[in-house]
């Protein structure tokens, strides 16, 4: 655990000194989406890489914080600090609540009901108008504050999400390696066997939902504040999918994972464009190759890749 801890400090390091450099800019603003990719990717990680439980739907809990958070603050005033865990809140209960009939389901059935969860969510975003301003979205949303500091700047607003990021992977790396954690990967591995030693699996499966969703909504949340605009477009069935893959090309059932598939997933479209035509087809096969040939996802295959190239290496210079 001790050596996880400074794997750990060493990353939060990075990620804090990364963008002094730059003071701000584009680059800065996409190292912000990174950051609430990985919040979302670890909350997904929670319930699919240690569980083994799918969902599609977590883009609707990702935008129901965000709508949330952003109506009680825009249409009855609340402090954006006392909206973000109403939020959460509000949609953990509605989390474990769905969450009991929906994980009686296995495999594909219960992509489907998480699928379906998420569609209806999307429609309520677009059909009540009066309340979350529809397709065309809510505009007006208040940047956080802390006294006289707002997080009005891409330079403020990449320290207030990536140390709520950060928090994040360290509760998932404690949760990890905690009693909870074990329970959760025997479920993964076989849930009749789980239960044979006497762990809960329904209810502990119906909280591991609740709380990936919770941390879904917190990015929401974040995300609102930061943008200071949402529209339904963000929070659609292509992101569910997309955050799906961001895990499992990060590695599932890992703790860093999530943040390596994040990255990738979001910095992979910025760097292709410059591709023009081809860079849909150059990200597709990117994805298809590593999927193939990294099926452990990056945490795993990138370690891997590397003690093959020094076999390689060995073998010639033996030669």
């Amino acid at each position: 655990m001790k050596r996880e801890l400074l794997k750990f400090l060493a990353f939060a390091l990075f990620m804090l000194l990364l963008p002094l450099p730059f003071r701000g800019g584009y680059l800065v603003n996409v190292l912000i989406f990174v950051g609430i990719n990985t919040m979302l990717a670890v909350a997904l990680n929670l319930l699919l890489g240690y569980a083994g439980q799918i969902s599609l739907g977590h883009a609707g809990f990702f935008g129901l914080g965000a709508y949330l958070s952003a109506i009680l603050t825009t249409k009855y005033g609340w402090n954006p600090w006392a909206a973000l865990p109403a939020g959460a809140a509000i949609v953990g209960c509605l989390a474990g609540l769905v969450g009991f009939p929906i994980l009686k389901l296995k495999g594909h059935y219960l992509a489907m009901a998480t699928l379906g969860l998420g569609i209806i969510i999307y429609i309520v975003f677009n059909e009540t108008v009066d309340l979350t301003g529809g397709p065309s979205g809510l505009s007006g949303i208040p940047n956080l504050c802390l006294g006289s500091v707002c997080f009005d700047s891409d330079f403020k607003n990449y320290y207030l999400i990536w140390v709520f990021a950060l928090l994040t992977v360290l509760f998932s790396l404690n949760l990890a390696n905690s009693r909870v954690g074990r329970a959760l990967r025997a479920i993964h591995d076989s849930e009749v066997a789980a239960r044979v030693v006497g762990v809960n699996a329904r209810i502990l499966k119906v909280q591991i939902f609740a709380l990936s969703a919770v941390i879904c909504s917190l990015a929401g949340g974040l995300y609102a504040h930061t943008m200071t605009f949402i529209a339904p477009a963000s929070f659609g069935f292509n992101f569910s999918v997309e955050l799906l893959t961001m895990v499992v090309i990060g590695g599932l059932g890992s703790v860093y994972g999530p943040f390596l598939g994040a990255a990738l997933l979001t910095l992979l479209p910025e760097i292709l464009r410059g591709a023009n035509d081809y860079d849909i087809v150059i990200y597709g096969a990117l994805l298809v190759l590593m999927v193939m040939f990294m099926s452990g996802g990056l945490v795993r295959g990138i370690p891997d890749l590397y003690r093959k190239v020094l076999r390689l290496k060995g073998g010639v210079d033996h030669a």
